[in-house]
């Protein structure tokens, strides 16, 4: 089975980590993410633009109450340029991996390294909430298409980690996962991973994906040494605040 292209997995994150509302205006999408978080408050490009066109988005994104971001995605390669004429900063560069699910699910976890749960139990919103993903970012969660659910792993008699994972069009997407600073490098997000691909394929997925910011080095040693390919980047240009 062939991969998703970048354009599939720029798809999967709309509907898996989607905004609280999105809009049209001119050849950019706005969206208002409501405090969840860069993916759900950037602008996209979604075709020819004008200098006049900028600046009705940014103003837009003002309006939401959100400083004005964009999403680069490949092909956007103008539209950066330009913003970084206007003096907008690079932030967060981010590399999205996708797999086979039937590559990833291979081991079935231990019983309690990866417990299906949904909606979120305490633990896990508690070990999220540790790790920077507070209440804005699980109601993007919930605004989420659906099958959608998280995992709670618990490991050595102790909370270890969280995650949560969505399906669209056949492309399961794994988000959100923390796990708990004592419980890092003893294999907990790979068991999450693994359970992870067991669940898409009961809901009829075919791929398994996730993205991390490139600088995660050890997160991208994960998803690498599971075998998952890089199919695309993104990164972000953001206006610096002015005084």
């Amino acid at each position: 089975m062939s991969l998703p292209d970048a354009k599939a997995l720029y798809a999967t994150i709309e509907a898996t980590w989607p905004a609280a509302s999105v809009s049209e205006l001119g050849p950019f999408t706005i969206r208002d993410g409501q405090g969840g978080g860069k993916r759900v408050s950037a602008a996209t490009c979604n075709g020819p633009y004008s200098t006049d066109a900028i600046e009705a988005a940014e103003d837009a994104m003002r309006i939401l109450g959100q400083t004005p971001m964009f999403q680069i995605r490949e092909g956007d390669e103008a539209l950066d340029a330009d913003l970084a004429k206007r003096g907008y900063d690079i932030i967060d560069p981010v590399t999205m991996y996708a797999a086979d699910v039937q590559d990833i699910a291979t081991e079935l976890p231990p019983r309690t390294a990866a417990i299906q749960a949904w909606e979120p139990l305490h633990i896990m919103r508690e070990i999220w909430l540790a790790g920077g993903i507070g209440p804005e970012r699980v109601d993007v969660m919930m605004r989420a298409s659906s099958p959608k659910t998280g995992f709670v792993s618990r490991w050595q008699d102790k909370p270890a980690g969280a995650s949560f994972a969505a399906i669209h069009d056949g492309i399961a997407m794994v988000h959100a996962i923390e796990i708990v600073p004592f419980q890092r490098r003893l294999g907990v997000a790979r068991w999450l991973m693994r359970r992870a691909a067991y669940w898409t394929i009961a809901n009829g997925g075919h791929t398994l994906a996730v993205i991390c910011t490139t600088e995660n080095i050890g997160a991208n040693a994960l998803y690498a040494s599971l075998g998952m390919t890089v199919v695309g980047q993104y990164h972000y240009r953001i206006l610096p605040e002015t005084t």
